[in-house]
């Protein structure tokens, strides 16, 4: 299990960067995914693109191989719990999905304290801030701590190039954006794969710390999950073995997941303005590895990558 070191240093100057297929369909870029849309059907191409801060940040080796396997997992594990858009995966990089109309919120599940960003629960707790996407917090709480219960702490669904901004359930409402019906029928599904997730990551000796789901309307109008569900990306996990004892000693608990990027930025001074430092080999080489890492823990099977030029490979697999 794993992958040889060496294998990553080599695909860190080949990975899937950018794709502009001809034949497949209206192209659209995200941050991550470039989506192929023709009929009902998107195709999405998870590229090697690594986003922090809401910037594209890079570039790891592998890492759209392991979050479209990670996702299609999810997909196939949390089926009885809520349907989703996935049709089928004709290739380690792309899902072939049934277009479905964007719900224009992220339905982010916290279950713990915890947090880098400005936008955190850990930031706003740290600055005395007692109130969050309408979520009252108790006094006395520390850094990594569990949450008396998880909170669901929904953000605005941003346009490319924006910021997704902290809102909750009263003003999303209030504002027109979502009904309360709808609403409160997607935070029960966010609720529920919550709660699964976590008791699966429990027995994967993980814990899954937080995430986020984004959802849509299928053609019948029923919400459907989308996108990515905890994937390394849209979930950060952390080791159950050691983490009372770094709460304890106030210490970070051993993560993989995406993370170890954002601190490494942190630390050379990039949280999201400014130029972008360029990330070295080793840094993206341990981000792919702990990419690998959980794929492997959370699926209990042997990640093995594609390692075929990605664009020939894609355009073989799709028939283009």
């Amino acid at each position: 299990m794993g992958i040889d070191i060496t294998v990553l240093r080599d695909l860190c100057s080949r990975t899937l960067d950018r794709t502009n297929f001809s034949g497949l369909g209206e192209r659209s870029e995200g941050k991550v995914r470039d989506s192929y849309i023709r009929d009902d059907e998107r195709a999405i191409v998870v590229t090697d693109r690594v986003s922090c801060f809401d910037v594209v940040v890079g570039t790891i080796p592998l890492k759209g191989q392991v979050l479209n396997q990670t996702a299609a997992f999810w997909f196939e594990k949390t089926s009885d719990l809520a349907p989703n858009h996935l049709l089928r995966v004709p290739d380690p990089s792309v899902s072939v999905v049934r277009e479905c109309e964007l719900l224009p919120v992220e339905f982010v599940y916290r279950g713990y304290l915890t947090g880098s960003t400005s936008t955190s629960i850990w930031t706003a707790y740290d600055r005395g801030e007692r109130v969050y996407c309408g979520h009252t917090l108790p006094e006395g709480l520390s850094r990594h701590e569990r949450l008396p219960e998880p909170l669901l702490t929904p953000t605005t669904k941003a346009a490319a190039g924006e910021h997704d901004e902290l809102t909750s359930r009263a003003d999303l409402i209030a504002s027109g954006a979502i009904s309360e019906e709808r609403y409160d029928e997607a935070a029960r599904i966010a609720r529920d794969l919550f709660a699964a997730g976590q008791a699966w990551a429990e027995s994967r000796g993980l814990i899954l710390v937080d995430t986020k789901y984004e959802m849509g309307l299928d053609a019948d109008g029923r919400i459907v999950v989308i996108d990515e569900i905890h994937t390394p990306d849209s979930s950060r996990y952390w080791y159950r073995d050691g983490y009372e004892q770094a709460l304890s000693k106030g210490e970070n608990p051993r993560a993989i997941d995406k993370e170890y990027v954002r601190l490494w930025l942190g630390e050379q001074g990039y949280k999201g303005e400014g130029p972008i430092p360029e990330i070295p080999d080793d840094v993206r080489c341990e981000a792919a590895r702990r990419y690998i890492e959980a794929y492997e823990q959370l699926t209990g099977r042997s990640f093995e990558p594609d390692l075929e030029e990605p664009i020939a490979r894609i355009q073989r697999n799709l028939g283009l």
